[in-house]
């Protein structure tokens, strides 16, 4: 049994995640506000309810994790990717842009996919995030291509740690090249973990990997005490360090 939290509710410590029948559910109830979406991510526990259902609040053990300097950019990727960076450079058709839609991308992440349903992102999860947007703790990376939005991430950034949320491509590889962005961005800035939830195969194959919970924890606590990222602009991801 996971306990139903009030809104003045504190979380449970992250050990009494259910290990077996939903491992990683820890608790239900409370609400999406922006304080109480902070309080989460900075103990490592994150919502993922569909509609219908209460919220649910996750702490996975093992955690999906991405680090930085493994992000992986395939052959055909780096090809795309040259493109972007050539037009954005000649004002050409392409454009990546950092927080200038939050919203709109995360409705475009909630919309029907070719192979399913539309994601568990309600309305709900979009005013939470909206409002943590407003904060400065939730940022977007866009993919534009003549003047429409073809492709985007976002997530929550807490000190030098982020925490990735979802993604959508309208174009091949869209989300990828935001994505691309993104991490070269959050890299140059010191950010070594983006924290990707749950574990699946696509996010293996762009470099993501399981670490133990108590590992994701003992790095959290190091970094979401650092400085705030307050400039956001895209980098090349194909720019030489410095």
């Amino acid at each position: 049994m996971i306990p139903w939290l009030e809104t003045d509710s504190p979380f449970p410590d992250v050990a009494e995640a259910l290990t077996t029948d939903a491992p990683g559910l820890l608790a239900a109830g409370a609400d999406l506000s922006p304080q109480r979406l902070l309080m989460a991510y900075r103990h490592g526990i994150f919502p993922w309810f569909s509609e219908g259902q209460p919220i649910l609040w996750w702490s996975t053990d093992p955690r999906m994790v991405l680090m930085t300097d493994q992000f992986r950019i395939s052959d055909s990727l780096k090809k795309t990717l040259r493109k972007v960076e050539r037009e954005m450079a000649a004002g050409g058709r392409w454009q990546v842009r950092f927080d200038s839609a939050f919203e709109q991308v995360m409705r475009a992440c909630a919309a029907p996919r070719r192979d399913g349903p539309g994601t568990w992102i309600s309305e709900d999860i979009i005013a939470g995030y909206t409002g943590l947007h407003k904060l400065g703790y939730a940022h977007s990376a866009e993919l534009w291509l003549d003047g429409q939005l073809v492709g985007g991430a976002y997530g929550v950034s807490i000190g030098r740690m982020f925490y990735g949320e979802s993604m959508f491509a309208r174009v091949t590889d869209g989300s990828k090249i935001a994505l691309a962005y993104l991490v070269r961005f959050l890299r140059r800035h010191g950010v070594q973990m983006i924290d990707c939830q749950q574990e699946t195969g696509h996010l293996a194959s762009l470099g993501a990997a399981p670490i133990p919970r108590a590992q994701f924890l003992a790095h959290l606590r190091n970094t979401i005490e650092l400085p705030q990222i307050t400039v956001w602009e895209p980098i090349a991801p194909l720019a030489a360090d410095s």
